[in-house]
């Protein structure tokens, strides 16, 4: 169901909807006081019955308990419990659980309850009962000890004696006194013990860490349990198979009857490590091992804090504030390998928004398959080694070259398979007195002879063939670069001293990253397979499809060269379809290699932008860094669409409530209104300003950086639009230049009541000079007839749903508002943030397609100022960022390109 909501301000629920919850008994206080009244049929329910409570989504968010509020944002449920005072005789209560399915959301005020089995053991005990196998040993906490402690406790008891009693005290357990020991089925229990507490039949017992003993005013005795969660029951569930004895301490916490509890567990707390070619310590003998936080807010996963650190990342509303910071000091920028770069959209934003927070980082490599978006990011970023080939066959060439600069004792390793023998080595053995003699003792030939004179580069597959293996591009002595070749490795075994210096040289400049060499990797791996345009997507494994695989390839790569930090983008369809499965495929891939990582969902708009756009953004961090967060919204904006219910609480906006300072959403007129008017056939790549700019996004996008290729030509690139053929300019024509017009204002079209659209038999069909009808069937038929999207125009009050990759009007809103033509790709650059100075090559289409397909670069560069205060040491364990009041002018200097600019 489509739904337009805030992107700067959503309401925060107090359960996930279909998030795991590691609880004995997942219930709630409120359920417990809407049963109360049916106390007495309650004690008549046999031991075994209980039922289950679906709560409607708005019940949910306005329940609270004793261990969660709205603050921290994460689930605690309660059992619920018919009260009755300790002297009358024990009764078996009937728990509720909530289902966190996602129905629950649309039934309303509406209960669905049902019988389950009761994972219960005996249920409850009257404490006085000595036969009881649930009991508190020794004498209770001081009493002004314990309301130091545990002051939720006692509040209500104290505010009770002062104010009478209301409805809403019934929502916390109230305690009576507290404990710090007792015995369970002949197990003796401490506070702060670790224990497996019981589940459902057939489902493995839970595990908690007991922080509170308390008797109840019912007279019953309870714990509280702050859970561990294993990683099948976090977001990552059957996504990837993790370490079973591996869990992850959060801070969910929930009250439980003191005879849910099994046994003690030893689980050995550790601190999360670089598992650096998988040399870890190793696991000491226990039952588990804990060495990261799970958080529900944006499923993070997350170091300990340090004991000096007091912020708890549980609070997801306006955590931190920051202002653009002072540098650290660094002897060299920090490194930026992008991978699936495209124009570079990502890459560009990164390091403009990192260079904002004080840091400075460069784009030192980048890779795609696409040759024309390769040389558009070359031409802008010339100091990049950019390589236009498969991220498959750059990472293969990874493992090569490590092992080439092994072999040339540049590096050094103790891993024998990183060790070979190469063709050239023979001619080592020989020895190496003979490589400068140039051949002079050779006897002549009459034939041609060929001698390397360099060797220029080298790549994993010879270029546009299939051949894999390890080729070289060669220079040959006497001949032009016409004449340069690719030649495989075994056909170099003479060229020891060519082979060598090629490699030192390159290892010198950095010319390939080894492991651990890299500070960030960010990318956004394709995954055509979930494409709602492939009629035969893989639902139940999605991994399967090649058309997924890249995903597999991307991690492959992070888990080889091992970057301090990790950046994945993608569309939301990665956490919706197959159950999100890929996305949470892509988070146990990082958690398995030990990254700290966390899950956001950003808006375009909400970033500055007259777009929709909506993509999903995913951090990684080594254990010994600090996880950068998202950066909240600087801009009002709606967001359409979707949000995946298990990932409902990784959209980054603000909580509903908080008083929040952002600028009003922007229109096309903001951004495109001050650029020149343009025809259908337009040709010319560059052409100068005609107008001065109107609004602040025309004069920010306007300013040029030192980077800038031409500081001394103020003009235009690629503000050409797609050239429509003779039928389809006849038709744009015809269309009215007015707000909301299409293909359905051209005569002869009838719209009916039901939205469809129908040929009006009264008027006769208009022809197009080619005699081809003005109105195509394709057009009438389209969507069933119920789209208005053929052939219609923007208006300049409006928010585009999203920049394309193809600028045919035939199934998509495209057309100028007031010009007989699609918007040029230079007007898609602006809706995508691109500054105007950044050139774009290659065929129109093709440039269409390389700005459609980039990262907005308003988003990447909000990231890139968050990835910078995490370098700077500068940010909180919180998830949210508030970007400073000054972001967006400090984000460029101040010459600005226009028509009156001669500099």
């Amino acid at each position: 169901m489509a739904r337009s909501t805030p992107a700067t301000q959503r309401k925060r629920k107090s359960v996930t909807p279909s998030e795991p919850q590691p609880s004995a008994r997942k219930s709630s206080r409120t359920e417990a006081k809407n049963r109360a009244v049916a106390a007495d049929d309650e004690r008549q329910a046999p031991p075994e019955a209980e039922i289950e409570v679906i709560p409607s989504s708005e019940e949910v968010t306005n329940s609270s308990s004793t261990t969660t509020s709205k603050k921290n944002g994460t689930a605690a449920t309660k059992r619920a419990s018919s009260r009755k005072k300790p002297a009358e005789e024990p009764t078996v209560d009937a728990p509720v659980e909530v289902s966190d399915t996602e129905d629950s959301a649309e039934m309303g005020s509406l209960k669905q309850i049902r019988p389950v089995k009761s994972p219960a053991k005996k249920g409850k005990r009257n404490p006085d009962d000595e036969d009881s196998d649930a009991r508190f040993l020794g004498s209770p906490v001081a009493d002004k000890d314990a309301r130091e402690r545990w002051p939720h406790r006692y509040a209500k008891k104290d505010a009770k004696q002062n104010k009478g009693s209301s409805e809403d005290d019934e929502e916390l357990i109230e305690a009576l006194r507290h404990y710090t020991r007792a015995l369970v089925d002949g197990i003796q229990y401490e506070l702060n013990d670790n224990a497996h507490v019981k589940a459902a039949e057939g489902e493995d017992s839970y595990i908690c860490k007991i922080v509170e003993m308390f008797e109840g005013v019912d007279g019953y005795p309870y714990f509280t349990a702050q859970w561990y969660y294993r990683a099948k029951d976090t977001i990552i569930e059957d996504a990837y198979q993790i370490d079973k004895t591996r869990v992850f301490f959060s801070e969910v916490k929930d009250d439980n009857p003191l005879d849910c509890l099994l046994k003690k567990l030893n689980i050995v707390m550790r601190p999360l490590e670089v598992d650096w070619e998988g040399k870890r310590s190793p696991v000491p003998d226990c039952d588990y091992h804990c060495d990261a936080q799970y958080l529900l807010p944006y499923a993070s996963f997350v170091k300990f804090p340090s004991e000096s650190t007091e912020a708890s990342e549980s609070s997801s509303t306006i955590s931190q504030s920051c202002e653009v910071s002072q540098p650290n000091e660094k002897s060299e920028p920090f490194t930026l390998l992008d991978l699936y770069s495209g124009c570079g959209g990502m890459s560009t934003g990164l390091c403009l928004g990192s260079k904002l927070s004080g840091q400075q980082l460069v784009t030192k490599w980048a890779v795609d398959l696409n040759k024309y978006a390769c040389e558009s990011l070359k031409l802008n970023h010339p100091g990049t080694e950019v390589r236009n080939e498969s991220v498959e066959d750059f990472l293969a060439l990874l493992l090569e070259w490590e092992k080439l600069c092994i072999r040339f004792s540049l590096i050094s390793s103790d891993d024998p398979e990183k060790k070979q023998a190469y063709p050239f080595d023979a001619e080592e053995d020989e020895g190496e007195d003979s490589e400068g003699d140039d051949g002079d003792d050779e006897t002549p030939d009459d034939s041609e002879s060929f001698e390397v004179e360099n060797i220029l580069n080298i790549c994993y597959g010879k270029p546009d063939d299939k051949d894999r293996g390890l080729y070289f591009k060669v220079q040959w002595k006497g001949y032009g670069p016409e004449y340069d070749t690719w030649e495989p490795l075994d056909g170099l075994g003479n060229c020891l001293k060519a082979i060598r210096d090629f490699v030192t040289n390159g290892f010198n400049r950095k010319m390939l990253p080894l492991p651990g060499s890299i500070d960030v990797i960010c990318g956004g791996p394709p995954c055509q397979g979930i494409s709602g345009f492939n009629r035969f997507r893989n639902k139940d494994n999605p991994l399967d499809d090649e058309k997924n695989k890249q995903l597999i390839v991307y991690m492959d790569v992070v888990k080889y060269l091992r970057p301090k930090y990790v950046l994945m983008e993608n569309v939301v369809d990665i956490l919706k379809f197959a159950d999100g499965f890929l996305g949470r495929y892509a988070i146990g891939r990082l958690i398995e290699m030990n990254y700290q990582t966390r899950v956001g969902m950003l808006a375009a708009g909400a970033y500055g932008l007259p777009q929709f756009r909506n993509r999903v953004f995913l951090w990684g961090a080594l254990p010994t860094l600090d996880l950068p967060p998202y950066p909240l919204p600087t801009h009002d904006v709606l967001v359409r669409g979707v949000f995946p219910n298990k990932f409902e609480r990784c959209v980054v906006a603000f909580d509903e409530g908080c008083n929040f300072n952002v600028k009003k959403k922007l229109l096309l007129a903001d951004a495109l209104s001050d650029l020149p008017p343009v025809e259908n056939g337009e040709t010319r790549d560059e052409m100068p300003y005609t107008k001065e700019p109107e609004t602040e996004f025309q004069r920010l996008i306007r300013l040029r950086t030192p980077e800038a290729l031409d500081l001394s030509s103020p003009s235009l690139n690629s503000h050409r639009p797609y050239e429509l053929n003779a039928d389809d300019y006849e038709r744009v024509c015809h269309i009215p230049k007015k707000k909301g017009a299409n293909f359905r204002d051209l005569p002869g079209v009838r719209v009916r009541d039901d939205n469809k659209v129908e040929f009006d038999p009264a008027i006769e069909r208009v022809l197009l000079k080619s005699k081809k009808p003005l109105v195509p069937d394709y057009a009438m038929s389209f969507v069933k007839g119920t789209s208005s999207k053929p052939f219609a125009r923007l208006w300049w009050d409006e928010t585009v749903p999203t920049v394309v990759t193809r600028a045919e009007p035939h199934n998509q809103a495209i057309l100028h508002p007031e010009q007989d033509r699609v918007l040029s790709v230079r007007e898609n650059a602006r809706l995508q943030g691109f500054p105007d100075y950044y050139k774009l090559v290659g065929p129109i289409k093709e440039r269409y397609i390389q700005v459609g397909n980039a990262v907005a670069v308003p988003v990447a560069r909000a990231l890139g100022y968050a990835l910078g205060m995490a370098l700077n040491h500068n940010v909180e364990r919180a998830p949210l960022l508030t970007l400073p009041s000054d972001y967006l002018e400090k984000a460029h200097p101040t010459t600005p390109a226009s028509s009156q600019d001669e500099a």
